[in-house]
């Protein structure tokens, strides 16, 4: 159960309404997450803004679900987890792949591998990821807008990561089949 409301269309904020009315039609269900940063306006409004622009970066589509999900398994965040993982099995990622990120592990294809330590990095850093980790980003064929790119999906995952670790954000039925636990270390 979450710690914080989540809200219905009915019982949303008024400035938070559309995005659930609009989420609730896209997915054909309302996920969790927007339930929970319904609460706050501004912070729902940022979720689809900064989603927005996320969505027309340098990174492909697969990269960009490389950021979210290493994000989202550093923060151990499973709903994000789960439902990037969704978002990537309809999108036919590999699924060796989508296991490798998952599970923090080398990922099987060079230039995701790339994506995936360069968002550790970043993470792990604060931003401050010193030259050869940005080097090594560079030399794989990234640009330094996809390095900036980066950064902008890590800080749409943060706002997600953390607001479902701060909710404790239970994982919608129809996400289960993509359910992700921390691995024991």
């Amino acid at each position: 159960m979450s710690l914080l409301t989540q809200h219905t269309p009915a019982t949303a904020p008024e400035a938070s309404r559309a995005h659930v009315e609009r989420a609730l039609a896209n997915n054909g269900f309302l996920p969790n997450l927007v339930a929970v940063l319904a609460n706050s306006p501004a912070a729902i409004e940022a979720y689809y803004t900064v989603g927005a622009l996320n969505g027309h970066t340098s990174l492909t589509l697969a990269e960009r679900e490389t950021v979210q999900i290493t994000a989202a398994a550093v923060h151990g965040c499973g709903f994000c987890v789960a439902g990037h993982t969704a978002v990537v099995t309809k999108a036919r990622l590999d699924a060796d792949v989508v296991a490798a990120l998952r599970a923090l592990a080398p990922v099987p294809d060079i230039r995701l591998e790339a994506v995936a330590r360069f968002t550790r990095a970043v993470i792990a850093q604060r931003g401050a990821v010193g030259a050869d980790a940005l080097r090594a980003f560079l030399d794989a064929g990234f640009t330094e807008a996809a390095a900036l790119d980066v950064v902008l999906g890590v800080s749409l995952a943060t706002l997600c990561n953390f607001a479902n670790n701060l909710a404790g954000t239970s994982l919608n039925p129809e996400l289960a089949a993509y359910a992700w636990t921390p691995a024991v270390a």
